[in-house]
């Protein structure tokens, strides 16, 4: 029996417009055959959505209306189906999926591995080469430091989008397999800088100029280990692609890890030392006041999330080993404590103009001391608890619900 053909697709990502634009036309016009796909998402907010495709000298414009104004109605109702209607088409042989700006790459390849539509994932249909992010050399570095909101820059993903722009534009330079530059080249002391910053967010992607790029060479970039669209564990590993760990142009990467529980209303209080001077934070967290559920935090310039992953292994709604990663089930089993289980914390954090020891310093402060640690479970679960109300239900089934978060920015309340 032989395997089924899949049709070969590239996704493009950025925040600019015209960026997006020049290397979808420039993969189109490298290869025949080549279909791309855009979906503009500045009228979501309305529920409507213009869809256009291109495919030779064609170009079909469609305007959809969403029961609910939302990226991952878009997902659902339109895109998934029409990349399968696609890829069974004789004259389709390769597909660009140019994502809208507010659109991160990982959510719309998470959708594609497994988002059943017909009772089975896209995936079978198309084969991820590469996913490609399109960044500005002059603004990039401006956006991923800033605390301005998708709304406020008009590219909001839904109604009640509050992402910032920092936090998109480090999304999609973070899971890009090749990162294309395109714009001028600013001072030199914003390009060391932002070299700086992309070799310790994205360490594995290799960085191309724009009038370079075609679907050869885009492919051909790709690092033979290169993700290609598979999402990572966010139990595994935090230091992938080997990010260099001195200090350069005042960015450096910070781990902080620890095997007892933060203090919730400690570790709320110490939340702005991962936003000031702080370019990226992630990473998995234990708080005493809930002993079985692990958070993830993530802040991107002036933005923070906190988000569910789940339970721990040793917690009474755990999984079975059977069923997570063999990454995770490796790293529990290295970890493991006896009274603990796979409990702890661990973050990286990326700085570039904060003090590196300030930071290890606060969250030290944060965890609960010796005598706390005595006083057992029953006392922590009545702590007050600030992080007991920054969760959301999900919009739908074509979201990853370890991601799922609400949005903390630098000098608000939560």
């Amino acid at each position: 029996m032989t395997a089924k053909h899949r049709t070969p697709l590239i996704l493009t990502s950025g925040l600019s417009p015209a960026a997006n634009r020049d290397l979808a036309n420039r993969l189109r016009g490298s290869s025949r055959g080549t279909a791309v796909v855009h979906h503009d998402l500045r009228q979501v907010s309305s529920g409507v959505v213009l869809r256009t495709v291109w495919l030779g000298s064609s170009e079909s414009h469609t305007t959809l209306e969403l029961a609910h104004g939302c990226v991952s109605c878009t997902l659902r109702e339109d895109l998934l189906p029409l990349l399968r209607r696609l890829s069974a088409q004789p004259d389709v042989q390769r597909m660009v999926l140019r994502l809208d700006e507010s659109m991160e790459p990982e959510q719309v390849s998470w959708a594609i591995h497994h988002v059943l539509v017909d009772d089975r994932p896209v995936i079978e249909d198309v084969e991820i080469e590469a996913v490609v992010t399109v960044f500005d050399a002059g603004d990039w570095l401006h956006d991923a430091l800033g605390d301005e909101t998708m709304a406020e820059r008009g590219l909001p993903g839904s109604p009640d989008d509050e992402r910032t722009v920092a936090q998109v534009a480090l999304a999609q330079v973070e899971f890009a397999d090749v990162l294309v530059y395109v714009g001028d080249l600013p001072d030199v002391w914003t390009v060391a800088k932002t070299n700086a910053v992309l070799r310790r967010v994205a360490p594995s992607a290799p960085i191309v100029e724009l009038s370079t790029t075609s679907w050869d060479a885009l492919v051909g970039a790709v690092p033979h280990h290169a993700r290609r669209g598979a999402a990572e564990d966010p139990h595994g590993s935090l230091l992938r692609g080997e990010p260099p760990l001195h200090t350069d142009c005042g960015v450096t990467v910070v781990p902080f890890s620890a095997r007892r529980p933060f203090h919730p209303e400690r570790l709320h209080e110490a939340i702005d030392v991962l936003l000031d001077g702080v370019v990226r934070t992630r990473g998995r967290v234990w708080v005493a006041s809930q002993p079985d559920t692990a958070l993830w935090i993530e802040s991107a310039g002036g933005g923070l999330g906190v988000g569910l992953l789940g339970p721990w292994l040793d917690s009474p709604e755990a999984p079975s080993w059977e069923d997570v990663s063999r990454e995770r089930r490796a790293l529990a089993s290295l970890r493991w404590d006896p009274f603990f289980g796979d409990r702890h914390q661990e973050l990286v954090v990326i700085t570039h103009d904060a003090e590196p020891r300030g930071i290890e310093t606060a969250l030290r402060a944060a965890l609960l001391t010796d005598e706390e640690l005595a006083q057992g479970r029953d006392a922590w679960t009545r702590y007050p608890d600030p992080f007991g109300q920054w969760h959301e239900e999900l919009c739908d089934d074509t979201e990853r619900p370890e991601t799922e978060a609400i949005t903390h920015r630098k000098g608000t309340e939560s």
